[in-house]
């Protein structure tokens, strides 16, 4: 890819991941005065998917599984075209237990109405897989062209 397309591509994808932060954020380090009942820290991975697949309503689990799945879609896309050196699925799925990790943290230590859940982490870094399986690896690979050795 020539370098000024190579160049508006990570542009996009910065601005894009820049919204996504925003939206990140709003999404889970506002209080939840709602929760602040049912929020509880988990640090038994399973557990709380448990409690979501056990619940009457099966739409609710979706909505709970489905939303902290896809939370994690916008890192498996944009990370390989953010950097080229983090293209590779292990670096992604690193990259984003990492960045949920801590959102994780600062959820369970600073925000009332939320907890530390291993189980969001481990449900984000799936949605990364998937992010990255369905165009992530495609479009890191188009903007970032790996060298020929000659």
């Amino acid at each position: 890819m020539p370098l000024p397309l190579r160049l508006l591509a990570m542009t996009c994808a910065f601005v894009a991941m820049v919204a996504f932060a925003v939206v990140l954020a709003q999404l889970t380090l506002d209080p939840s005065p709602a929760s602040v009942s049912i929020a509880h820290t988990n640090l038994h991975p399973g557990a709380t998917l448990r409690i979501y697949l056990d619940q009457p309503a099966f739409r609710d689990a979706v909505k709970q599984i489905g939303g902290n799945v896809l939370l994690g879609v916008p890192f498996g896309i944009l990370v390989p075209v953010l950097a080229p050196g983090a293209r590779g699925v292990l670096r992604v799925l690193l990259l984003t237990a990492i960045v949920m990790l801590l959102v994780e943290m600062a959820q369970g230590a600073l925000v009332t109405g939320r907890a530390f859940d291993v189980d969001d982490v481990i449900l984000n870094t799936t949605g990364a897989l998937v992010g990255w399986l369905l165009l992530g690896r495609r479009l890191g690979r188009a903007v970032h062209a790996r060298k020929r050795k000659a």
